[in-house]
């Protein structure tokens, strides 16, 4: 049965309602899109300030340092006391009211240590006067008088003392060598240093008019970047509408031309079925009246008495007649009435052209942004002429020539003072060597003596008895106090003065300047006076001291952030990406490109379809039709009812009957030939058609609804669709561009700030004084007078237990048990 209108209906409207909403969901927002033009590259630009660059000097790691932190916290004990603030603020003023008591002290630590250097100094020449003299006179023999048992464990303890106190000399002595020459080998780089930092500074200040003008140059290279995809976007935006909507529509175009060819071959089939139809019922009428004068004319043959074996054949020629009456199949002649001049419109015109229109929006895309290009490519041109604009306001320009005036002043004052502090470093470097060399013959003396004079011992067999190894070992160890006598009052003198010197570098300069204490000094108000007033002097700003300004420019602050300039300048806004970009994005923002509406379906197309839809393919009764054109032509084999009666005519035994039999075969066989088997390829010709009509027909209106519904929601929604996915592109194309500037101006921020025009190099300068000074010279400084000063103490015990085991190591005048 076929389907009722109602029902029709009702899955029609559900299929339309589904397609709706899935229209709705391709064609709707959705995701959002990715962008085609994709993210702004990373841009690589010149190393603009790298020849300004002040290098940072550091303390190298070495054996030593442990040495240096025990003299550092031996000299935080010597001087405890803080910066001396208030006798610098009394030194300072004119005249100085700063009392010697004041200064003893806070200096009393030292005052100690010169009081025991004094002592040193003195009495230990004195005592070895005293010695010498006594020697001189006899008054004090050196040797032991008697022997006793006892006296083995006293010679042993001393000789294992001197020993220790001799090992100790030579280590404090190799110390001291060694931080000597480090003092002397940082002395000449420091100096070296020291100037390079200054020409750095001025390099520095002198690079930074042409740093400034080469940073302005690399804006060519997002210019470049970004004429060279104003060439292409045009092309790239109308491609990526293309290619986002090219699914849809080339679905909705197969689906049109789908309904057009169903169009064609319902009609093609229709007519088919008329036509055949038509010839069937001719052959028909003929066949039936042929049929019939057959059938009677072999029945009365096959009942004659004399037909033998006839009765088979009998049965099948009763049923000689037709089996399909193709008057009774359905009618196409109200939906061939109803389709009657379709298709009106062209079909394959219609689609082509739509076609033609959705391929061109590429090409349609570069025609229409022509002009908003030329437009974009002159705001860059703008934009340049604003970035270079920057270094004509740029403040620290005015600024230059002044600090490059003062750093060549200092380098030229500072150029003679190194010069002599290199000349005076090698008297110093002599010296300390000399005084080196004196302990190390001590050591030596006191080594070959112990060696010597243990092996006199070992091999006298008396004591009384004369050794000539232990002689010779008393009087090197009497050599060896001879010169710690000798030279102990030298040695003193020059560890005390490289002390004093050293100490005093250290504790007031190095320790302050380290922990910032001198800044302090220098920033509070009234320790300086007016006339040494470095924040003016340096031209800072008036909320800026010398301390904060410091801190910036270690941080990274430009020299504009810590001058005090006649207009204050901020960065940001001449950096503002705003500044630059806004003309750009306006321009974007004001286009809008109407593409050419593209017509998928006429309205002379969509009669057509609805013409079709309504005319009634669907009604025909195409199970009866198939069932009808199922029955034979004929309802028994005509052929094969001839071949029985050409086999009868062999078993008679009438020779006319046999002529007869013969004759009715041969007329079958040409009904068979000419009627039968044109009818059965109609017939089949028939079956093709309706079988067509019939799978095409339950589904058909839905189709056609759904094409004409989805024909009319595309070119509703497809400018609509066009114009969000051209604005999206030109929003990703905008964000791209504006990321190459945006790129550009923070590196140039990061340049101006952190190389053309930083303050960081005059942080590093002062940084890199410190390390020259005290890191590299005044801790081998104090290294070395602290190694000395205690091997030169160590003298004392040394003489002791040199001048007793000497004794021992002479014979013995009396034997006591």
């Amino acid at each position: 049965m076929q389907a009722t209108w109602p029902g029709r209906a009702w899955r029609s409207g559900v299929g339309f309602l589904l397609f709706w909403l899935s229209a709705f969901a391709l064609l709707g927002p959705g995701q959002p899109q990715q962008c085609s033009s994709g993210t702004p590259r990373i841009l690589h630009f010149a190393d603009v300030g790298a020849e300004q660059r002040v290098p940072a000097l550091h303390r190298t790691p070495g054996s030593l340092n442990p040495l240096y932190g025990l003299v550092q916290s031996y000299l935080d004990v010597v001087q405890p006391n803080p910066f001396p603030t208030e006798l610098l603020r009394d030194a300072l003023k004119d005249p100085p009211t700063t009392a010697t008591s004041q200064i003893l002290h806070y200096q009393a630590g030292y005052v100690v240590c010169a009081t025991i250097a004094a002592v040193y100094f003195l009495a230990v020449p004195l005592i070895g006067l005293s010695i010498c003299c006594c020697h001189r006179r006899r008054c004090c023999e050196g040797r032991v008088k008697a022997y006793r048992r006892s006296l083995l464990c006293q010679r042993n303890f001393f000789i294992l003392c001197l020993l220790l106190t001799t090992l100790v000399v030579l280590g404090g002595v190799i110390c001291a060598f060694a931080t000597n020459q480090k003092v002397r080998e940082e002395m000449e780089p420091g100096t070296r240093d020291a100037l390079s930092t200054l020409q750095a500074l001025r390099h520095h200040m002198d690079g930074i008019p042409r740093g400034v003008q080469l940073s302005m140059e690399e804006f060519a290279i997002p210019k470049q970047q970004i004429l060279g995809d104003l060439t292409n976007v045009s092309w790239n935006i109308g491609s990526t509408v293309h290619f986002l909507l090219k699914e849809t529509i080339y679905s909705v175009m197969t689906a049109l031309k789908d309904r057009a060819q169903d169009l064609q071959n319902s009609l093609y089939h229709l007519q088919t079925v008329k036509e055949t139809v038509k010839k069937l019922t001719q052959h028909q009428d003929k066949l039936q009246s042929t049929l019939k004068d057959r059938k009677q004319s072999v029945i009365a043959l096959l009942e004659d008495p004399r037909c033998t074996y006839c009765v088979s054949a009998l049965s099948v020629a009763q049923n000689l007649e037709l089996g399909a009456d193709y008057r009774k199949v359905p009618s196409m002649e109200r939906v061939l009435k109803a389709l009657h001049g379709l298709p009106k419109a062209n079909f394959s015109v219609m689609i082509h052209r739509a076609n033609s229109s959705f391929n061109s929006i590429p090409e349609l895309a570069v025609l229409k942004m022509a002009g908003v290009i030329r437009d974009l490519e002159k705001e860059i041109g703008k934009a340049a002429k604003r970035v270079r604009s920057i270094a004509d306001s740029f403040p620290v320009l005015d600024r230059s020539r002044s600090v490059h005036d003062a750093l060549v002043k200092a380098e030229n004052i500072s150029h003679p003072y190194f010069k002599e502090a290199k000349h005076y470093e090698r008297y110093r470097w002599i010296a300390g060597v000399a005084a080196c060399t004196v302990v190390l013959l001590i050591v030596v003396c006191n080594i070959l003596g112990l060696s010597f004079g243990t092996y006199g011992l070992a091999v006298r067999e008396d004591p009384s008895d004369y050794e000539s190894r232990g002689e010779a070992g008393a009087k090197l160890l009497m050599a060896g106090v001879g010169l710690s006598f000798l030279f102990s009052w030298l040695l003193m003198l020059l560890v005390f003065g490289t002390f004093l010197v050293g100490g005093n570098v250290q504790t007031l300069v190095c320790k302050h300047w380290a922990d910032r204490g001198i800044y302090t000094f220098i920033d509070t108000p009234g320790n300086l006076p007016p006339s040494m007033n470095l924040s003016q002097l340096l031209g800072l700003k008036k909320n800026l001291n010398i301390t904060t300004a410091y801190q910036q420019c270690r941080d990274g602050a430009g020299l504009w952030e810590v001058l005090e300039l006649e207009d204050s300048y901020n960065l940001n806004d001449h950096l503002s990406v705003a500044k630059y970009t806004a003309e750009f994005q306006k321009h974007l923002d004001n286009f809008n490109i109407r593409f050419e509406d593209i017509t998928l379906l006429n309205a002379e197309g969509k009669r057509d379809l609805e013409t079709f839809r309504d005319s009634g393919v669907d009604l025909i009764d195409y199970a009866g039709f198939l069932a009808e054109i199922r029955n034979p032509v004929v309802k028994t084999d005509v052929e094969g009812l001839a071949v029985d009666l050409e086999r009868l005519i062999k078993v008679q035994s009438d020779r006319s009957l046999s002529e007869r039999l013969a004759d009715e075969a041969q007329k079958l066989r040409g009904i068979q030939r000419t009627t039968v088997l044109a009818m059965e390829g109609l017939v089949t010709k028939l079956k093709e058609s309706v079988q067509f009509l019939s799978t095409m027909a339950p589904g058909f209106q839905a189709r056609i609804n759904s094409t004409v519904a989805r024909v009319g929601l595309v070119e509703t929604v497809l400018p609509i669709q066009t114009q969000k996915i051209l604005r999206q592109e030109l929003d990703c194309f905008v964000r791209k561009e504006v990321g190459y500037i945006s790129q550009y101006l923070s590196w140039l921020r990061s340049a101006l700030t952190e190389d053309v025009a930083s303050c960081q190099p005059f942080s590093t300068a002062l940084d890199n004084g410190r390390v020259i000074l005290c890191d590299r010279i005044v801790d081998p400084w104090n290294a070395f007078w602290f190694s000395l000063g205690g091997c030169t103490f160590l003298l004392i015990p040394s003489i002791f237990f040199a001048m007793t085991i000497a004794k021992h190591f002479r014979p013995i005048r009396h034997r006591l048990m």
